[in-house]
């Protein structure tokens, strides 16, 4: 069991991170401190949501670069309905963020699964329109922490034994998401198409129905990262969403989910996510500039791809030696 666990591929990811913390500790003892624990696990937690939903898109050889404009338009929805309310406003919050969320993964999901159009320029694509769409209705307004309901801006503050709300909510994301693709069917036929499409086609598996569902998962869960984004920073503008694509997509791909599809977990895409942000937070810390925050995660998802292929090529020559056997 323990020798399972050291070589599975999520292994290295949980090993950095905890050299990470520990290091960046050494240094600078503050970045554990109880401020410092809260704010790490803040940070994390909105890109740990959405790479949850990723892990599902990966896993079939696409990708959704529309979360981070999603997350957006999600955001400011989820303000406009609670705006000005004095009590409550979570639960409308959440469900807003969730509709909206899973409205753009309908359409990401029709788009590539039916028109059999380019996952990365669908996406790309979505990501504009959803985007145009955030700056038409939201233009120069902002809505601020004192218009929205005091539930709502203390949910993205309180904890709950030591843990804020908003990373509960992801961890639970992730549990889930891990148990489904381990133990439904549908979830596992997510790795069978992303490992072989027309082999899978030819088993009977409705390839079509696993895209659209992986694209709604995603947008579902970007959708509801805007929830936690507005109620984190107890507010939202046009710029609300901005950026936050390519470090969902390394989170996943850093945590071991293999970008040639059919290879990885969301436990992985969680840890990915974990030390991505982890990283950025204590390279903050040690008054590093971002330049070099943004270089290292480049460097880490240039090598986690580069691990990727050599695990694959490698695997290749082991079958191929295997067939060439003679009997």
């Amino acid at each position: 069991m323990t020798g399972r666990l050291l070589a599975s591929r999520e292994a290295p990811v949980a090993l950095a991170l905890v050299v990470v913390v520990v290091g960046t500790t050494l240094v600078n003892p503050r970045f554990l401190s109880a401020q410092g624990r809260t704010d790490l696990m803040v940070a994390i937690a909105i890109t740990a949501l959405m790479a949850v939903g990723q892990t599902f898109v990966i896993l079939m050889k696409h990708v959704d670069l529309s979360v981070g404009s999603t997350l957006g338009l999600s955001a400011y929805l989820a303000a406009t309905a609670v705006q000005d309310q004095q009590d409550g406003g979570v639960l409308t919050v959440l469900m807003v963020g969730l509709v909206v969320g899973v409205a753009v993964g309908v359409v990401n999901g029709a788009l590539v699964a039916f028109l059999r159009l380019p996952a990365l320029v669908v996406t790309l694509g979505t990501l504009y329109v959803v985007k145009g769409i955030q700056a038409v209705v939201v233009g120069p307004r902002r809505i601020n922490a004192d218009q929205l309901p005091g539930a709502v801006v203390d949910f993205g503050r309180d904890s709950v034994l030591g843990v804020p709300y908003i990373l509960w909510l992801a961890l639970l994301a992730g549990v889930a998401g891990a148990w489904f693709l381990r133990t439904v069917r549908t979830g596992r036929d997510l790795y069978a198409v992303g490992s072989n499409g027309p082999a899978a086609r030819l088993v009977g598996i409705p390839v079509w129905r696993r895209e659209m569902f992986a694209f709604v998962v995603s947008g579902a869960t970007a959708g509801l990262a805007g929830a936690l984004y507005l109620a984190r920073f107890g507010g939202v503008d046009a710029n609300a969403g901005s950026g936050y694509e390519l470090p969902v997509v390394a989170a996943c791909v850093v945590g071991g989910v293999a970008i040639t599809g059919g290879v990885g977990t969301v436990i992985g895409a969680l840890l990915g996510a974990a030390l991505l942000k982890t990283i950025g937070v204590s390279l903050s810390a040690l008054s590093v500039p971002e330049f070099w925050q943004q270089a290292v995660n480049g460097a880490l998802l240039l090598l986690a791809i580069a691990v990727d292929k050599v695990i694959a090529d490698r695997r290749l020559r082991q079958t191929t030696e295997v067939q060439e056997v003679p009997a």
